[in-house]
């Protein structure tokens, strides 16, 4: 069962700060915060999403790049162009690394107030960084697995971040229900989105993407990421747009 729960905790609290703020701050700016409230993000971002960290920067331009280009040639990530899921993410990682290194020119319109912090990507999107992580998962699996399928949800920790953008970028696409009609395949994922915390209202969103609430459509589109940023505006950590 020690198993079973660190897998959750490393699910929902990677998936919290890539939904809060990779998306809805880096990419949206949804939301205010202060400067150290920023450098905690992104300290808090490598502790969740250990050996797949993913840079804001990053993440916030591509993700631009993907509303400003969805499901044409130039959308990073598109089931439309690509043969399979595999294909797709492959491609992005590509993308991603390209921007993150600064390989491809990008307009300013896209790279405009996304928050940077040069020296800690390096640091947390580094080798050393990701094996060190990498390691710390085997030894606690060692430690605590206590039956052989334990360990399949090893590759999973490794890959978590790829894991959750797959599930928006492909089958968010492919599957689920529309509420509003966009020049794109985005689609609601599931109806309530325990999985991904807001994220899989993925044609809400699309249709308003400067909006910090993805649910709220229907009685049953409850936003949990949503939820907690109220929490967090209450308590003044962050203040909503």
């Amino acid at each position: 069962m020690i198993i079973v729960v660190f897998m959750i905790i490393l699910w929902y609290s990677g998936l919290f700060f890539q939904t809060f703020f990779l998306h809805r701050y880096s990419a949206h700016q949804t939301f205010t915060m202060s400067k150290f409230g920023e450098k905690a993000c992104f300290f808090l971002t490598w502790l969740t999403q250990g050996s797949n960290y993913l840079s804001a920067y990053g993440y916030g331009v591509m993700h631009r790049l993907h509303h400003a280009y969805a499901d044409t040639e130039k959308d990073p990530h598109s089931p439309k162009y690509d043969e399979n899921l595999f294909k797709m993410m492959w491609r992005t990682k590509n993308i991603y690394q390209d921007i993150n290194n600064n390989r491809i020119a990008i307009e300013d319109k896209f790279t405009k107030n996304v928050p940077q912090w040069k020296s800690f990507d390096n640091f947390a999107s580094s080798k050393l960084s990701r094996l060190a992580w990498g390691a710390l998962y085997v030894v606690f699996f060692a430690f605590f697995a206590t039956a052989w399928w334990q360990w399949l949800f090893l590759p999973v920790a490794f890959l978590m971040a790829p894991i959750h953008g797959v599930i928006i970028n492909w089958f968010a696409h492919i599957y689920g229900y529309v509420n509003f009609k966009v020049s794109d395949t985005s689609k609601n994922l599931l109806p309530f989105d325990f999985l991904m915390m807001g994220e899989g209202y993925h044609n809400n969103h699309h249709a308003h993407g400067g909006r910090a609430n993805f649910g709220g459509v229907r009685w049953h589109e409850i936003d949990v990421t949503y939820c907690i940023m109220v929490v967090l505006d209450k308590m003044k950590l962050i203040k909503l747009k």
